[in-house]
């Protein structure tokens, strides 16, 4: 069993130490490195679907497109593959989100790289996401204290930045109607309805109206 991975962060020298942390396990074929989450969405676009990565390793900090939204819109995209955060944070927040956005594990980079692999091998044979036990520690609250994640809930921003204007035309979009009806029905002008849907499209990291829906429709926007 070789499992592909993919390994996005913005640091050079982050990449090279997650890399050899994989090398040491001949089950492990790096597929392509990235240096933020806009040149991973960039990467996948140009690989056929057998070339995919089983597993990305995703940071979160990063500039350009942070960790949380690349994985948003990469899970909606690209539901075979599965996105780890593997990241030096570990507060309830970024947890929360990274869940939130689609992520199914969440390693701390200090973890050992028999750790990582002997975690990301459980994942591909048994679906188990890989949890570094701190993080499974604060997870295990949040669900024993469910007001902790109603709190974070309420006060999560949407991740992409859709304006209501935004959101509202995604919802006729859904709906099937052309620039021109839905500039009738919200009483706009087509070319301004236009405007906002490539506004749309670059929140969300896609090239056309099919992909955003399917983002919007797994990620609650609609």
């Amino acid at each position: 069993m070789m499992i592909r991975v993919a390994i996005v962060d913005d640091k050079p020298n982050n990449r090279r130490v997650i890399t050899d942390k994989l090398g040491r396990d001949d089950r492990f074929m790096v597929a392509f490195e990235a240096r933020d989450g806009e040149d991973f969405l960039l990467r996948m676009k140009d690989l056929a679907g057998t070339e995919y990565p089983h597993v990305v390793l995703m940071d979160l900090e990063m500039p350009h497109v942070d960790g949380v939204t690349a994985i948003a819109t990469a899970s909606s995209l690209y539901p075979s593959v599965s996105f780890v955060v593997l990241t030096i944070f570990d507060d309830d927040e970024k947890i929360f989100k990274a869940i939130r956005a689609g992520a199914c594990g969440y390693l701390l980079k200090d973890e050992s790289g028999k750790v990582i692999t002997d975690m990301l091998i459980n994942l591909r044979e048994s679906g188990a996401g890989p949890i570094s036990p701190s993080i499974a520690y604060k997870i295990l609250q949040m669900v024993q204290q469910p007001e902790l994640v109603k709190s974070e809930k309420e006060k999560q921003e949407n991740i992409f930045l859709l304006s209501d204007r935004e959101k509202e035309i995604l919802q006729l979009l859904s709906e099937g109607l052309e620039y021109k009806e839905i500039g009738s029905r919200i009483f706009i002008s087509p070319n301004t309805v236009k405007k906002h849907c490539i506004s749309i499209y670059q929140k969300l990291h896609v090239s056309g109206k099919a992909q955003a829906l399917r983002i919007a429709y797994t990620k609650g926007l609609i």
